[in-house]
């Protein structure tokens, strides 16, 4: 069977069970969960995948789900990952009320993708026509939030790493794969389109607190010291580094603080605070962590309050394999209007696949349907077949590209693709900026 009419016949059951995959979306979208508590949505993929006639490994890093189409094939095996978390959104109209998480990122659209893929490929009956196996992956804690909670579960052992790509990769769940894709949905574009980049930046988080001395705050400030005054003059410090960024490394350096003090009456003493650095090259990351690092310490020094900061790694910089983009380009020219397709090249923000695309070749598009700008009240799907149907349309047909001739694409790929690094040199890196 040529490789087009593989594709028609995985498009067409894809067609043929449009409201049993939004379905799910929507399911989702009302249940939406942080980081590693992602309970209820894992088991809505996994009963998906099982009525499917999937046998689905549940419990993975807590609450991850993986599949395959081919279990022990001989051939490359490519993955097509979903993210289960949401995003703390507390003004979203779909926010749980008690946490403030709300999908205002997109994640239930793209395991509506992921599980869309899952079907097209199995109803077609279209497996024996692949050179390899496929893997489906619902993949926990994407969002880098509730860090207190996610190092409780490194201390209880519970977890090694705060990402949950990062984790799955430690616990060997990549080890069989050889190529990883998803999709993510994209901003304010309601229609059909699809934004290929080629990187993203990476960050390292860190945590501070400032220790200082409780006193009366108007009948003896004398005798206190200000962790407060500490922390706004560490942040300071920190704006002042501002102009040192150099343009081409895309720095990006965003503190919060997250305790500001106990009562107004009271010499602040424990103030504490968050932020990522992020940078287009992890040495960049580097260069500007030792400077952040100083400035904070600095704010410190100068009241005399102690300070502790907290080093925890984060994502890696996204590195898009070049192959794999040209394949999803040339099969969205099939089902998206001329002229929306772009190539984005760098973008700010940061993703635990740019890990996984430090190890194996992979594929992290944005594709449309969508209004409002990520993380605000205001994202929501425009409309459920750009935004989840044709990009599982897409990562199907991109996978019969790679898998169907023998794997000819997917070997091609795997032969001439140099890691940037193996696993030990990656989490030996990840282990580096615990501190």
């Amino acid at each position: 069977m040529v490789v087009q009419e593989i594709k028609n016949r995985v498009c067409q059951s894809i067609d043929a069970h449009v409201e049993q995959i939004v379905n799910v979306v929507r399911e989702i979208e009302k249940q939406p969960e942080l980081g590693y508590k992602e309970t209820k949505t894992a088991a809505a993929v996994a009963k998906f995948l099982s009525d499917l006639g999937y046998t689905c490994r549940e419990g993975l890093a807590i609450t991850g789900v993986k599949t395959s189409l081919k279990p022990g094939s001989a051939g490359p095996n490519v993955a097509i990952l979903g993210e289960l978390d949401a995003v703390v959104c507390p003004d979203s109209p779909a926010a749980d009320p008690l946490t403030g998480a709300a999908h205002a990122c997109g994640h239930n659209l793209q395991i509506g993708a992921m599980i869309g893929a899952a079907l097209g490929l199995k109803l077609a009956g279209v497996a024996d026509e692949l050179g390899g196996n496929v893997s489906f992956m619902a993949v926990p804690a994407e969002e880098y939030v509730e860090i207190a909670f996610r190092q409780q579960l490194r201390e209880q052992g519970k977890i090694r790493y705060l990402g949950g790509k990062q984790e799955l990769i430690y616990r060997g769940e990549f080890d069989d794969v050889d190529i990883a894709m998803m999709v993510h949905s994209d901003k304010d574009l309601p229609g059909p389109s699809v934004n290929l980049p080629e990187s993203s930046n990476g960050f390292v988080g860190m945590t501070i607190q400032y220790l200082g001395k409780e006193a009366h705050a108007a009948g003896a400030p004398d005798q206190g010291i200000n962790a407060l005054n500490a922390a706004m003059i560490g942040l300071m410090g920190v704006h002042a580094l501002r102009e040192t960024f150099r343009d081409q490394d895309i720095v990006r350096v965003h503190p919060i603080i997250t305790k500001g003090g106990d009562l107004v009456n009271i010499v602040p003493a424990d103030v504490r605070m968050e932020t990522y650095v992020r940078a287009k090259t992890m040495t960049a990351i580097d260069a500007t962590y030792g400077k952040v690092t100083r400035a904070l310490k600095a704010g410190g020094d100068s009241v005399g309050a102690e300070t502790y900061i907290n080093t925890i790694p984060g994502y890696l910089p996204l590195a898009c394999c070049p192959q794999l983009n040209e394949l999803f380009a040339a099969n969205a020219g099939q089902l998206t209007p001329d002229g929306q397709i772009t190539v984005s090249g760098h973008f700010g923000g940061s993703t635990d696949m740019g890990d996984i695309s430090h190890i194996i070749p992979s594929l992290h598009p944005f594709t449309g349907g969508i209004y409002g700008n990520h993380h605000t009240k205001e994202f929501k799907a425009a409309d459920y077949i750009a935004a989840c149907i044709i990009p599982a349309k897409l990562l199907a047909m991109t996978v019969i590209d790679l898998l169907a001739e023998q794997a000819a694409k997917a070997n091609e790929i795997k032969t001439t693709h140099k890691p940037l690094l193996s696993k030990a040199e990656y989490l030996a890196l990840l282990d580096k900026y615990f501190s």
